[in-house]
């Protein structure tokens, strides 16, 4: 048998014998996944517990796979510490952007920068994560051509090696409260105290309950690794000057998914409060003309 093997396929009946047990433990491997995944597919209707548990199985597999192979294929070489050289003196040029995206999903399970559901921005793109995988993660976008941190509705895959290359911003894992700023001008002329006042009223009525978010920064603070504290919950009205008016900057603490929300509701409330505040005008670029010593233009015939 190991003659006809070795005269019929051209490579040793060893080699054959482990290829053969990779293809078989393959395919057994990938059937026990497929059984698997219908049988969560049956028994598990929430739709975020399905999507971990089809995750956990193939990590189970993959690993799995990757010891059975060690076992196949490892007793091949004499020598392993010669083999382990070679293999990753001739890999880690050629495939060193999937080892380094090898790397970032190790990172992103162990250390956890940020999970499925989490709102992130990295490298100039922002969205919700809605897939984690070995080489790569999956945001439903955000921003770009569409304001105020609306979805775009488009897919972005981004590699995990980009988590050693660039900032990543989460914001929902620390405290899922993020500020946000509502500029509000008015003219020179309109009573800007009577304004600010408008503007808060504005603000305090979509503001979140102050006493919730000392609770929950309690407990984001206790049961996170970061000791975030702010000491001003309150809304709070900022005021500057520019060219245009008097600016009126409101400040208050949101939910990561509901900037556009408040900014519309502060602005409605504001525009109907304004419209009956005469005292009050909105300001919008202007421009003037002053003449100081006007030219008088005389006809040649008086």
């Amino acid at each position: 048998m190991r003659t006809w093997i070795e005269d019929t396929l051209g490579i040793s009946a060893d080699i054959a014998y482990r290829l053969t047990a990779t293809v078989v433990v393959l395919v057994v491997l990938l059937v026990m996944r497929w059984v698997v995944a219908r049988w969560i597919s049956r028994r598990v209707t929430e739709p975020e517990l399905m999507f971990r548990a089809r995750k956990t199985v193939s990590y189970v597999v993959t690993a799995i796979f990757v010891v059975a192979m060690s076992w196949v294929w490892l007793p091949f070489f004499d020598d392993l510490g010669t083999f382990l050289g070679l293999l990753s003196a001739g890999l880690a040029i050629a495939l060193a952007d999937v080892f380094l995206d090898i790397a970032g999903w190790m990172f992103i399970v162990f250390r956890r920068p940020f999970k499925v559901g989490d709102r992130i921005e990295i490298d100039g793109t922002a969205g919700d994560v809605i897939d984690l995988r070995v080489f790569r993660f999956t945001v439903l976008e955000i921003r770009n051509w569409v304001d105020a941190d609306q979805s775009t509705g488009r897919v972005v895959h981004i590699p995990n090696g980009y988590l050693f290359k660039y900032p990543t911003a989460n914001f929902t894992e620390g405290f899922f409260h993020i500020w946000h700023e509502v500029p509000v001008a008015v003219t020179f002329e309109s009573d800007w105290k009577r304004a600010e006042e408008l503007v808060l009223d504005a603000l305090t009525a979509v503001a979140i309950d102050e006493e919730e978010l000392r609770r929950h920064q309690r407990i984001r603070s206790t049961t996170r690794d970061y000791m975030i504290k702010f000491q001003e919950l309150k809304p709070t009205v900022y005021v500057s000057t520019t060219e245009s008016g008097v600016v009126l900057t409101g400040r208050l603490l949101v939910e990561a998914r509901a900037r556009r929300g408040v900014e519309d509701a502060v602005w409605r409330s504001l525009l109907t409060t304004i419209a009956e505040e005469p005292s009050v005008e909105l300001a919008y670029p202007t421009g003037r003309t002053v003449v100081v010593d006007p030219i008088r233009i005389q006809r040649a015939d008086e």
